[in-house]
């Protein structure tokens, strides 16, 4: 579907929708849990609804009961009945086809380690994109933990799993955090007894790292890792205990509109996050700073709300994205509309993603007249001057969003400072992470 965004000025107010890696992480740690989960406000996205299928298909029982907000979330909560894998003695389904995980790779990888747990196999798919997204090091080590593992070339799906899960000690080098994140989810509920632990010589995304920690801490796991997380023990026997209260909002999401009030001048305010919330993506509201735009927090009653606006020109600068590689193409977008050359760095990992971000975003921009050069491990970006209008041209051509959800909504922010209409093909892709974020950017701003 080819979508067309007409420039203009980016102001008003919205609640950010429920951040994804949360909703996956909840989602799937109450479908291997006991008894009956209450996951209130949950992303209700295609990513999230692959991932709710798989969880039903592996013996899950999840009830959505209707929500009450007029906002892009369809669900008030999911009412999880988890199967009890781990020390309550669950068991998973066989589902009789491959379980198909569509353009979700948190799913896919955090799923084929919790499958590895039962011991019948269990198959998985997805789209054409995950299909192109190596499992490689993930499968290597489930192999060295005992588990049956068999996949198409270079350890992309279809992949089969199958336990039970019998401990060892394995190495595990991250490009992507998902492949940790997978094992640390797992590893508590294999059998009492067994022990994994993990040497991690490679570790990009610390943050969503904590993240999942703060989710075994709060289940009360037996794990020991080193400080700087290139090593842990995790013992087998425990079970998760029901799930419940809100998802948090997502900052990956709120990255966009964010970058739409700075370009054009806002002034916008967000609600719905949390400043203290471990999500590594909360540090854009910081790289917005300084680039030159406004951001100021409060409290209001049991929640914050962050405003966001420009009064200045904003200033190129350097920003390391390793722990953020989602950033990569808001940033890009936010660098093009900057004074001076700014530098993306230390993110190679981003070529791995959905599709080579690197590669793809310096392609669109290049189309819309922004000066690019692809680094192995980030871009440079050289801004333009600044309009009478108060922010930089871009020039109005038509772009691809390459079936990248990140890509669509950086470049659709993009166009809002264009000479005129910018085409954006496959536009739809939005919805995998931020429904309505479209129709959010066309409805929620003034002329």
């Amino acid at each position: 579907m080819v979508g067309i965004i007409t420039p203009h000025r980016f102001t008003g107010s919205l609640r950010i929708p429920a951040s994804k890696s949360h909703t996956i992480r909840r989602l799937l740690m109450a479908a291997l849990g006991e008894g009956l989960s209450e996951i209130e406000y949950p992303l209700d996205s295609l990513d999230a609804r692959s991932c709710l299928e798989v969880c039903r298909a592996l013996g899950a029982s999840i009830e959505e009961v209707p929500s009450l907000r007029a906002e892009p979330q369809a669900v008030a909560r999911w009412q999880v009945r988890g199967i009890g894998a781990g020390a309550a003695g669950g068991s998973f389904k066989a589902p009789p086809q491959a379980l198909d995980v569509g353009n979700s790779g948190t799913s896919l990888f955090l799923a084929l380690a919790a499958a590895a747990l039962g011991t019948q196999p269990i198959r998985f798919t997805g789209d054409a994109q995950i299909r192109r997204r190596s499992a490689a090091p993930l499968l290597k080590a489930l192999s060295g933990l005992g588990i049956q593992v068999s996949s198409a070339p270079q350890g992309c799906a279809p992949i089969t799993v199958q336990g039970p899960w019998k401990g060892g000690r394995v190495s595990l080098p991250c490009p992507t955090s998902q492949y940790l994140s997978a094992l640390l989810l797992a590893a508590p509920l294999a059998p009492s007894g067994t022990c994994t632990e993990i040497e991690v010589p490679l570790l990009n995304e610390k943050p969503y790292i904590a993240m999942t920690l703060a989710y075994l801490d709060a289940q009360q796991a037996a794990y020991e890792a080193a400080p700087d997380y290139s090593w842990f023990r995790i013992r087998g026997g425990a079970s998760y205990r029901p799930l419940n209260g809100p998802v948090p909002g997502d900052f990956s999401s709120a990255a966009f509109p964010s970058c739409a009030a700075a370009i054009t001048g806002g002034p916008l305010e967000l609600l719905g996050l949390d400043p203290q919330d471990t999500q590594g993506d909360k540090a854009f509201f910081t790289m917005l700073s300084e680039l030159g735009a406004e951001v100021h927090w409060e409290e209001q009653g049991d929640t914050h709300l962050v405003r966001v606006s420009r009064s200045g020109p904003l200033k190129a600068g350097t920003f390391d994205l390793n722990a953020t590689p989602d950033l990569v193409p808001v940033m890009a977008v936010i660098a093009a509309y900057a004074e001076g050359q700014s530098a993306l760095v230390n993110v190679a990992h981003a070529r791995i993603k959905e599709t080579d971000r690197i590669a793809v975003m310096a392609l669109e921009l290049g189309k819309l007249g922004v000066w690019t050069e692809e680094r192995p491990d980030g871009l440079l970006i050289r801004g333009g001057a600044p309009s009478s209008g108060g922010f930089p041209l871009l020039r109005s051509a038509p772009v691809e969003g390459h079936g990248d959800h990140r890509v669509v909504m950086a470049l659709a922010v993009a166009a809002l400072g264009a000479e005129g209409p910018v085409e954006i093909n496959g536009i739809e892709a939005a919805d995998v992470t931020y429904p309505g974020f479209l129709s959010l950017l066309r409805n929620t701003t003034l002329p």
